[in-house]
C-alpha cells in the first residue's frame, strides 16, 4: 500500500466534505409518493458520523477520500433507511425534531420508501473499483443482517423479564456498533489496507460504537434536554433494559429492585413519579460513574487498537480525536 504524502485533513475537512455532498444528494424521481419522503428524510439531517468514518479511514490508509465517497453515501443511506423502518417499529411520531416519515405520511409509504432507501444504498455501494467490489459488499451485506440481528434481540428483550449485562452489551454490539466498524472496514477496503490493519480499525469501531451506545444511554438519563433534543428519560417510560437499568438491577437490594421493576413495567402510573424513582436509586447506587466508567474503558479499548494500526501517526490521530468527540458528547 502506497501512502498519500500529502497532510492530513482535518476533521472539520471531512465533516464538510460529507455534509456538502449530502446537501446535493436528491431524490426527485417519479413516483413523487415513494421518492419525496426519501428526499425528506436525507434532508432531515443528522451527524452524518458514519459516512465521516468511512472517508476517515480510507484517509487514514493513504487513498483519496473520493474513493470512499459513494459508498460513504450508501452506508449513510442504509442507516437512515433502518430508521424509517425502527421508526415505525417504535411507533416513535418524532425524529430529529421533525415528524417521522410515518407520521408525515403513512405506515404502508414508509415501508415502501425504506426499501427503496436499502437498494439505491446498495446500488451506491457498487461503485467503487472492480478489485475491492466483492470484500465491499460482502462487509456490508454482512452488516446488515447483524443490525437486523441487534434489532431483533431489542425487541426480544422487551419481552423478557430478565436480560443479562452481557447479553445486552451483545445486542448493542449488534445493532449499533457494527455499522460504524464496518463504515471504518469499508473505508480501509478501497484504501487497499491489510487484512491485520482491516481487523484493526473494525474493532476500533465496535469499541467506539458501544462505548457510544452507553453514552446514549446515560445522555438519555442525565442529559440536558435542550442539547440532547430528546425527552428526558424517554428510556425509563419505555421500558428499555439499557446498561444502566440492568447494572442498577444487579447492584440493587430487594427494596431498590421492587421499586425499579415497578417504575419501569408502568405500574406506578405517573411518568414524572417513574422518572424520579429510577433516577433517584441511579444516584444511590452511582450508576451515572459507573456508566462513564464502562464507556471510558471501551474508549481506552478502542485506543489499543489503534496503537497497532500501521498508518502515519498524523492520520491515527484522527482516530483518536473523533473517539473523544464521540464520547464526550451532550447530543
Amino acid at each position: 500500500m502506497t501512502m498519500n504524502l500529502q497532510p492530513a485533513m482535518s476533521l472539520a475537512e471531512l465533516y464538510s466534505l460529507t455534509n456538502r455532498t449530502f446537501a446535493s444528494l436528491t431524490f426527485t424521481d417519479e413516483p413523487e409518493g415513494l421518492f419525496q419522503p426519501l428526499d425528506y428524510c436525507i434532508k432531515n439531517g443528522g451527524k452524518r458520523i458514519r459516512p465521516v468514518l468511512t472517508l476517515l479511514s480510507a484517509h487514514v490508509f493513504g487513498a483519496p477520500v473520493e474513493k470512499a465517497i459513494n459508498p460513504a453515501i450508501g452506508l449513510e443511506l442504509f442507516h437512515n433507511f433502518t430508521l424509517i423502518h425502527d421508526d415505525i417499529m417504535d411507533n416513535a411520531p418524532i425524529r430529529r425534531g421533525q415528524p417521522t416519515v410515518f407520521t408525515k405520511w403513512n405506515t404502508n409509504t414508509a415501508i415502501l420508501s425504506g426499501d427503496a432507501l436499502f437498494a439505491i444504498a446498495g446500488e451506491y455501494m457498487t461503485r467503487v473499483d472492480d478489485i475491492h467490489l466483492r470484500p465491499v459488499l460482502e462487509t456490508f451485506y454482512k452488516t446488515v443482517i447483524d443490525v437486523c440481528k441487534g434489532q431483533q434481540y431489542d425487541m426480544d428483550f422487551e419481552k423478557q423479564p430478565l436480560v443479562s449485562i452481557e447479553d445486552y452489551l451483545e445486542m448493542i454490539r449488534l445493532k449499533t456498533a457494527v455499522l460504524p466498524a464496518a463504515c471504518l472496514k469499508v473505508g480501509g477496503i478501497v484504501a487497499s489496507a491489510s487484512e491485520k490493519n482491516l481487523q484493526l480499525i473494525y474493532e476500533y469501531g465496535e469499541h467506539i460504537g458501544i462505548a457510544f451506545q452507553i453514552r446514549d444511554d446515560l445522555l438519555d438519563v442525565y442529559g440536558d434536554t435542550a442539547k440532547f433534543g430528546k425527552m428526558s428519560g424517554g428510556d425509563i417510560l419505555a421500558g428499555k433494559k439499557t446498561w444502566l437499568y440492568l447494572t442498577a438491577l444487579s447492584l440493587a437490594d430487594k427494596k431498590q429492585r421492587q421499586q425499579l421493576t415497578e417504575a419501569y413495567n408502568g405500574i406506578i402510573s405517573n411518568n414524572d413519579e417513574r422518572i424520579a424513582i429510577v433516577k433517584r436509586i441511579f444516584d444511590e447506587l452511582n450508576i451515572e460513574h459507573l456508566a462513564r466508567k464502562k464507556a471510558e474503558a471501551y474508549y481506552q479499548a478502542a485506543m489499543l487498537k489503534v496503537n497497532e494500526i500501521d498508518a502515519p501517526a498524523d492520520r491515527k490521530n484522527l482516530l483518536i480525536e473523533i473517539a473523544g468527540q464521540l464520547l464526550s458528547r451532550e447530543v
